[in-house]
């Protein structure tokens, strides 16, 4: 897990950030990037792609990677911004700012996925790098945490869709809400089964 930061730190590279987005799936709630700088002292066990973990392990690493990392910086980017400009870019835009938001600021960094030519900062893009990379790993794992607390605070807002079970995501019991209950302002216009009721909500008031 921790290859590519090693072949970094030996050219050179004292601040190596892993970036990740959590939250492109969902219906409903933001989605949210983190951006890390590992202390390359500390090796943390047991880091991998967060959705691998269980939530207890997710919670314990996500205590210890805030605790001993040398910076870190979470962004959320709401449903209103993701149905203006599309998920792709709403991911995009928050991991920069994740990124931006360090200090200090990386001299590289390490994607999931994610091409960041905008950033100006040296990058690798990295396919399923969560489960490659220590330092994306933990960017995923923090992300996770954080979203799914967001949405754990929802389900006390709205009892009735579940949230703290699904967080948001097209399970059959969060569609099934939105059809009985409707559209909340933490949904995202743009996806078809939100916009499917929408759309039947309209054609009954015509």
């Amino acid at each position: 897990m921790y290859s590519f930061e090693k072949e970094l730190l030996d050219k050179g590279h004292l601040y190596i950030a892993g970036c990740d987005e959590v939250g492109r799936g969902p219906l409903a709630g933001p989605v949210v990037a983190a951006a890390v700088i590992l202390n390359p002292d500390i090796i943390i066990e047991g880091l991998d792609d967060s959705k691998k973990l269980t939530e207890k392990k997710r919670n314990a690493l996500d205590i210890q990677i805030k605790e001993n990392a040398l910076a870190y910086k979470i962004v959320y980017i709401y449903p209103k911004e993701i149905d203006k400009i599309n998920i792709y870019q709403a991911s995009k835009k928050a991991m920069i700012e994740a990124i931006k938001g360090l200090n200090p600021l990386p001299s590289f960094v390490l994607s999931d996925a994610m091409p960041l030519k905008e950033l100006g900062i040296p990058f690798e893009s990295i396919i399923k790098g969560d489960s490659k990379s220590a330092t994306i790993a933990a960017a995923s794992i923090i992300a996770k945490v954080e979203r799914d607390n967001y949405m754990v605070k929802m389900s006390k807002k709205y009892p009735e869709y579940g949230f703290e079970k699904h967080k948001g995501y097209p399970t059959k019991q969060h569609v099934a809400a939105l059809n009985k209950y409707g559209v909340l302002d933490i949904h995202r216009t743009t996806y078809k089964p939100v916009a499917d009721v929408i759309n039947k909500q309209f054609k009954l008031e015509i």
